[in-house]
């Protein structure tokens, strides 16, 4: 596949997917002709995932249908040797937090060092998501909490499912 610097990925492990996410990707889609939405099928950081990848990928499917240039993928290999498999040459990310910042910084380092060829682009979170994570989305919805204005429908009505107590 011929690499292109108009193709991206957007990695993460959407555990679950939020209006945060999904931001960043539609951002992303207005940005690039192509965004592949790589959903990590186990994630190494964040531990078992509470929904396993094809229902990831199956929620944030259902969120971006009316996003023509947006394909979701489960990867577990390398994020760069996933890059280049689809044929990417960036890598968008979201930014919330110095906390991501620090995580990402050094994420960037070791990718540069793997595969100095393909770049990470940041995006800043918007005001009104910058404070929304999966596992605090997780964290009220076990007890109880409404995140149904945080995540898309199809995520709300599963984690009640999965998550109440």
């Amino acid at each position: 596949m011929n690499p292109s610097s108009r193709k991206a990925i957007c990695p993460g492990s959407y555990d679950p997917v939020t209006h945060g996410h999904l931001d960043v990707i539609a951002r992303a889609a207005r940005a690039y002709d192509e965004v592949i939405v790589g959903v990590v099928n186990l994630p190494i950081r964040k531990g078992k995932t509470l929904f396993g990848a094809e229902e990831r990928c199956g929620f944030i499917e259902q969120a971006t249908k009316h996003l023509p240039n947006v394909e979701v993928a489960p990867f577990s290999n390398l994020l760069v040797d996933f890059a280049r498999e689809r044929g990417a040459m960036v890598v968008v990310k979201g930014l919330r937090a110095i906390s991501d910042f620090e995580y990402e910084f050094e994420m960037n380092q070791l990718n540069r060092k793997l595969a100095p060829d393909i770049e990470s682009v940041y995006l800043m979170a918007s005001p009104q998501y910058s404070f929304l994570s999966s596992s605090g989305i997780k964290e009220m919805a076990t007890f109880g909490g409404d995140v149904s204005d945080l995540v898309p429908p199809t995520v709300a009505k599963r984690l009640q499912e999965v998550l109440q107590r």
